[in-house]
């Protein structure tokens, strides 16, 4: 077995840096559970930093002042760059698979940038081919409040029916094109079938779990991992609490837990759908897997479950891999 190093799809740490929030740098910081530090020493290949865009409320919350979306974007990724700069001896921005590939040669992690709800494309194609060029290779399509692409995730039943809006379709479209990875978390399940018919290429959902293990509208139905899986896609493991258990009060994220998703996961959709989606540094509670260095943890306990070297291997970074290849350009 060649070990790769792990591929995490989503955490949130550009946003606990901004505005000196919970100050210091992204190479150690004992306020984030990832910075470069801990990515290294947990065997981190690539980790895909998000850009979320904070509503009033996360504002609020974070003693944040209002800004500008895209004043706030272009901030955000001015901060990774240079951070990743910075440490040019450990970690590498990375826009292709062939970046990881390079970055990986030269011991190097890779950092890709995404955005977390698509609400700054404001109906604009050229604002998503803007974004692309400035190094992003991800969008959210939501978040927790409609947008331009359509509606999110909700306990609403009329929230969840509806679809994605016309330019929603005409974004999913455009982003297979211009090589862009769609992710289908936070989105309405009726948004869901929308991507899966007008994609032509593989979509993902960066870190949402199992519906049927723990009913939280952000997880996905056993329809929806198949689809995801028919498709090519990935789908992310989210470390939140509420996420892995039926207990909506429950503030452990276990591994026990962890472990039990993942199997579920496999026997519906199969090994190829596996994938890594902490939402470390956006999420709350006591984790059992609280930084990226702890990540190893997770794959002796699927190791202690049965798993395969390979399948690990798959789960680990392989399948992402593949995603990778296919869309970026």
């Amino acid at each position: 077995m060649f070990n790769l190093g792990y591929i995490d799809l989503h955490c949130d740490s550009l946003l606990r840096i901004f505005n000196d929030y919970d100050q210091g740098n992204l190479y150690e910081n004992k306020n984030l559970s990832v910075d470069f530090k801990s990515l290294k020493n947990g065997g981190a290949l690539a980790q895909f930093f998000a850009v979320f865009l904070p509503d009033q409320e996360t504002l609020k919350e974070m003693n944040l002042s209002k800004i500008d979306d895209d004043l706030y974007i272009k901030k955000l990724i001015k901060t990774l760059k240079k951070e990743v700069k910075a440490n040019n001896e450990l970690i590498e921005m990375a826009y292709s698979y062939q970046d990881i590939l390079n970055n990986q040669k030269e011991n190097k992690i890779s950092a890709f940038l995404t955005i977390e709800d698509g609400r700054s494309v404001n109906a604009d194609l050229e604002k998503i081919k803007k974004y692309y060029e400035a190094g992003i290779r991800l969008i959210t399509l939501l978040w927790n409040h409609e947008n331009c692409f359509g509606y999110p995730n909700s306990s609403d039943p009329k929230i969840m029916n509806k679809g994605l809006k016309k330019f929603g379709i005409e974004a999913v479209k455009y982003m297979n094109q211009i090589g862009m990875i769609i992710d289908v978390s936070h989105l309405s399940d009726a948004g869901f079938y929308d991507v899966a018919e007008h994609s032509q290429k593989p979509f993902i959902a960066s870190h949402s779990n199992v519906r049927n293990l723990a009913a939280h509208p952000r997880n996905l139905k056993d329809d929806m991992i198949k689809i995801i899986a028919e498709k090519g896609g990935i789908i992310g493991l989210n470390f939140a609490p509420q996420f892995l258990t039926e207990n909506s009060s429950n503030l452990d994220s276990r591994i026990e837990e962890m472990v039990e998703h993942l199997n579920y996961i496999k026997n519906i959709g199969g090994e190829s759908v596996l994938a890594l989606g902490s939402d470390l540094d956006g999420i709350q509670g006591n984790l059992e897997i609280d930084s990226s260095r702890k990540m190893p943890l997770l794959f002796k306990a699927l190791k202690k479950n049965g798993w395969s070297d390979d399948l690990i291997e798959k789960f680990k970074a392989e399948n992402a891999l593949r995603v990778i290849k296919d869309i970026l350009k």
